[in-house]
């Protein structure tokens, strides 16, 4: 029997396939059009999307993805990389906001850190919120401050630096305003130093997981793959050898193939924005990473450039590639080898 739902995991799912079902994981956006199909009011119910799931699995389930088969192991994988990742985004908001914020009434600690979710920043914004906090810090505290960030050289150097920033003349908000915001940047420093502590505690779970996985060796034999990306890479790919046909199969499923869109003499290529933004994500940094990781993976990069590609279309086109490289390494157990896997791109440029 085949059932067709619009989500691809959960206690209920799982329950179904160990009853061997054949499970359909329909994304929400087929599912409108297939009511649009049915009816043209514009009118939705649970009832109705039932209905139309119904009709979907009777009539098209051969043009739908079965719910793969991973192993327990890749799902875990999955789990902690997709917590890690969410988890970095977090971060990033927050970093915005508290960017942001000394903006608005604290120029002098912006013009002393580049990155505010490091150490250094966290450290002295922890101990000088305001202004008026940050020109009284002596230099003892400063170096201090930064010790229990974690660095451990250049102390001195970078002490006088921050101090000199910090002191430096600057437009003030009035005070009642200034230990408002001072009490907001406390508040999201704090925020960002536990996610930071967070983040740390499931790489390390997420390193643990996949160094286990049989497929963890081919992966990480793959240039710009490292045990992090390497691991994000496993875990929304899956590891059900019967999931993908081909490798075209793989990079469709992977959002890094463009799609046409053709009418008449009118023909435009484009990239596709519905996909998995988790992996999308990952193979980008993937094709950037291997630009320095792999001489074949670089010459690629500069062919498409000097056809006239933008920096991000040529790497996704790199990611593409890649990922074709991965399915074949996959599918026959072997490790990347780079005279393998570029031999042909050489010879079409010698």
């Amino acid at each position: 029997m085949v059932i067709a739902t619009e989500t691809d995991r959960g206690l209920f799912v799982g329950a179904l396939v160990a009853a061997g079902y054949t499970v359909l994981a329909v994304n929400p956006m087929s599912t409108s059009r297939y009511r649009e199909r049915h009816s043209t009011s514009g009118a939705k119910s649970d009832p109705g999307d039932a209905r139309v799931l119904a009709e979907l699995a009777r009539t098209d389930a051969r043009n739908h993805r079965p719910i793969a088969g991973d192993r327990d192991l890749a799902e875990a994988v999955k789990v902690l990389a997709r917590a890690h990742q969410s988890m970095i985004w977090t971060r990033q908001r927050q970093t915005n906001q508290l960017r942001s914020t000394l903006r608005e009434f604290y120029p002098g600690a912006l013009s002393c850190f580049d990155d505010l979710d490091g150490g250094d920043a966290l450290a002295v914004l922890a101990v000088a919120p305001t202004p008026v906090l940050g020109r009284g810090l002596s230099r003892s505290k400063i170096a201090a401050a930064l010790r229990r960030g974690g660095r451990q050289r250049r102390v001195e150097e970078r002490t006088a630096e921050i101090q000199t920033g910090l002191r430096a003349d600057q437009l003030a908000a009035p005070d009642v305003v200034s230990q408002a915001m001072g009490a907001t940047v406390a508040a999201l420093v704090a925020v960002i130093a536990e996610l930071n502590a967070q983040i740390t505690r499931l790489e390390g779970e997420l390193s643990d997981r996949f160094e286990k996985h049989p497929a963890a060796k081919v992966i990480l034999s793959l240039p710009g793959l490292g045990m992090i990306l390497g691991a994000r890479v496993l875990g929304e790919f899956g590891d059900d050898p019967n999931r993908y046909a081909d490798a075209k199969s793989r990079k469709n499923y992977a959002g890094t193939s463009p799609i046409t869109k053709a009418s008449g003499k009118h023909r435009v290529v484009l990239a596709r924005y519905a996909r998995n933004r988790h992996l999308a994500d990952a193979c980008y940094l993937w094709a950037f990473a291997s630009l320095t990781a792999s001489p074949g993976a670089r010459a690629f990069y500069d062919q498409r450039r000097a056809a006239g590609d933008t920096h991000h279309r040529a790497l996704r086109a790199l990611a593409n590639r890649l990922v074709g490289i991965l399915h074949g390494c996959l599918r026959y157990g072997v490790i990347y080898d780079g005279d393998t896997a570029w031999a042909h791109r050489m010879e079409e440029a010698a």
